[in-house]
């Protein structure tokens, strides 16, 4: 199997303020770009700040590499001229914090939400969706918040900015132990259930990030959000190299919590 090859994230600009989306506590909004393409945005300036934002671009691109579905990914320019049309005094308030660079991802025009009463994926790929989930610490895919579409008769996964909350705990850099996590959190996976070729994917999904993908990964992170005091691209590379050791303690969690 070829090594994956990191794509190249296009940049696009916001030309117009759709809706918001007010399912989560962010407030990402449908927006309209220069390519005329329809995005779900997440603002620089919401909730988390830029790490969310990291953590949505790391995550999404690590899924993308285990060939796993998630919606493509952009940066995408904001004038936060645009709050000036704004009613919403807080969404207007929201534009102009997230002036600059944001993210993007494509918007999946007739997606459903998964439904695990109705949908159940074959073992390997939820078993793929655990593992993956697991290995960035996601804690956002439960029975109550899927955060998984259902589109052109495939299973997508989106909204990664609750993923790899190591980063908000203070002195991580300084932490390698922090890379060694077991993540009880697994286990109120809503595919926990139905993943049992844990341990059959294991090694295939662990040779998939290799160092030279984990890097190109981290790589597309703009310098503008980016930590300081020594969270830079290095400290965030090694902590996902640094997970990746095998024994891999949160494959054993999730095997335990089934």
């Amino acid at each position: 199997m070829p090594e994956w090859r990191v794509p190249a994230l296009r940049t696009v600009r916001v030309t117009r303020y759709v809706t918001p989306l007010r399912e989560g506590g962010s407030l990402p909004a449908i927006v309209e770009a220069d390519d005329d393409g329809l995005y779900v945005l997440k603002f620089r300036g919401a909730g988390q700040g830029p790490r969310a934002l990291i953590a949505e671009l790391v995550s999404g691109e690590i899924a993308r590499a285990l060939g796993l579905a998630v919606p493509e990914l952009v940066f995408a320019e904001l004038d936060a001229d645009l709050a000036r049309t704004e009613p919403d005094p807080e969404i207007a308030d929201l534009i102009r914090a997230s002036g600059g660079l944001n993210l993007a991802l494509d918007y999946l025009p007739g997606s459903v939400a998964f439904d695990p009463v109705v949908e159940r994926p074959a073992s390997e790929l939820a078993s793929r969706i655990v593992w993956f989930d697991a290995f960035v610490s996601n804690v956002d895919r439960s029975v109550r918040n899927t955060n998984l579409l259902m589109w052109h008769r495939r299973l997508w996964l989106i909204d990664h900015g609750a993923s790899l909350y190591f980063q908000h705990l203070p002195g991580w850099p300084s932490s390698p132990e922090r890379a060694r996590d077991r993540f009880p959190l697994i286990e109120q996976h809503v595919l926990l259930p139905l993943a049992g070729d844990l341990q059959r994917i294991d090694a295939e999904c662990a040779a998939a990030l290799t160092p030279a993908v984990l890097d190109g990964i981290v790589a597309l992170v703009p310098d503008a959000w980016l930590p300081g005091e020594g969270e830079g691209r290095p400290a965030y590379a090694r902590y996902l190299r640094d997970r990746l050791v095998a024994p891999r303690g949160f494959v054993e969690e999730a095997q335990r919590a089934r």
